[in-house]
């Protein structure tokens, strides 16, 4: 009858409704973003932003690669690249929101090794550490006044900052080995500005100079006259600001913090070039002192050597060996991270393996006694299209 057929079509057209029902995908909701960050940074990053990360500030080339931002090809290529910058946006999503709270929180009174455990669980957490996934891009640096770099607390440390120390802030956050090296200074004592200031121009101007086929000796003369400029007051006395002319940025290759171009911060005479596709570190040091480090003090930070090597014949450095492999790779690492793998009585097994160039041992670096650094930095890739300034924040 009439009516049957016609219920027979309307189930029919039920059944297609549903079938097409099932094929509209659900659009993920957009998130709270950093506003949703909780004071005892407890939320992940990827529950923030379930879509997608914030991008960094965008440099469009000039000169010879102003075509490169409209170029159809360029643009194919960009999209080529695109889960190496989903990955890195998100480390950086990661590190501005760690050294948001950072800044809040650190004041004299503190020692280093509360400040390195709430930097290193707060990326922990908003990362979703898990392994050669996600996780610390290696040991946060916290070196203060004349120390300049890759000073972090051992086991028993308990140097406490003090209200006229200048503290360097140096962490960095990975997302499947892909690193964001971001530093910054905080100092207490207005009279410090004028040295923060050069440092923090002179790495912006790293920065703007940086791009596709430059040669680093011109960034490094760059960044040399811009730091030169300015002079400070201590004591009565004008001292100027000196580049440290033995320290520099560096590109940054998968797992590999420092991957074989060096960014001078001085003019060197260096006639490489920056090429498409590069991951760089722009950073720079200013100095009160020599303009020159010198290692000292006890070493914290080492990284396993990726080159080719024999195996340890003494036991207890195998066994270390084999730890800093499954866990760090060629992360650099530092003693607390083998404390907390529940490692002890392995000083002699490290001492093995640095002797042995298996691990490269890298201690705190340091100007003249007395004299006051400081230190900004921000990760950048050059794309195909355009320059990304990863790292950037509204605080630097």
């Amino acid at each position: 009858s009439d009516n049957e057929s016609n219920n027979e079509a309307e189930a029919e057209a039920g059944k297609k409704k549903k079938k097409n029902k099932k094929r509209t995908k659900k659009k993920k909701k957009a998130g709270l973003g950093a506003a949703g960050q909780t004071d005892t940074l407890s939320v992940p990053v990827s529950q923030l932003f379930p879509v997608s990360y914030p991008e960094g500030e965008i440099c469009e080339y000039t000169d010879d690669n102003r075509k490169r931002t409209t170029d159809e090809e360029m643009r194919a290529k960009d999209r080529l690249n695109e889960k190496q910058i989903f990955d890195l946006r998100r480390a950086a999503e990661v590190h501005r929101q760690v050294r948001r709270h950072a800044q809040r929180v650190i004041r004299p009174g503190m020692d280093l090794t509360t400040i390195a455990d709430m930097i290193e669980n707060g990326t922990r957490t908003l990362v979703e550490a898990n392994g050669f996934e996600s996780g610390i891009g290696f040991p946060t640096g916290l070196s203060i006044n004349h120390c300049a770099a890759h000073y972090t607390p051992n086991a028993g440390d308990h140097v406490v900052i003090q209200n006229d120390d200048v503290l360097k802030v140096d962490f960095g956050v990975h997302v499947n080995g892909h690193i964001i090296d971001s530093a910054f200074t905080m100092s207490w004592n207005d009279r410090y500005a004028p040295l923060l200031n050069a440092v923090k121009d002179a790495t912006n101007t790293g920065i703007r100079e940086a791009g596709i086929d430059v040669r680093l000796c011109d960034v490094g003369a760059a960044i040399q006259e811009v730091m030169e400029s300015y002079e400070i007051e201590l004591n009565g006395k004008t001292i100027p600001i000196k580049p440290i002319r033995n320290l520099c940025g560096h590109n940054i290759g998968p797992y590999k913090i420092h991957s074989g171009k060096s960014v001078p911060i001085v003019a060197n005479g260096d006639q490489t070039r920056m090429e498409e596709g590069e991951l760089f570190a722009i950073e720079t040091f200013g100095s009160t002192g020599n303009g020159y480090v010198h290692e000292e003090g006890v070493c914290s930070h080492y990284a396993k050597n990726d080159g080719a090597y024999t195996s340890p014949r003494i036991p207890s450095a195998k066994k270390l060996l084999q730890t800093i492999t499954k866990n760090f790779g060629t992360l650099p690492f530092c003693r607390r991270y083998i404390d907390r793998l529940g490692e002890s009585h392995y000083y002699l097994g490290l001492k093995t393996l640095v002797d042995s160039d298996i691990v490269m041992a890298y201690p705190p670096l340091c100007d003249v006694e007395g004299s006051y650094t400081a230190q900004f930095e921000h990760t950048l890739l050059l794309r195909p299209t355009v320059k990304e300034v990863l790292s950037r924040g509204d605080d630097y």
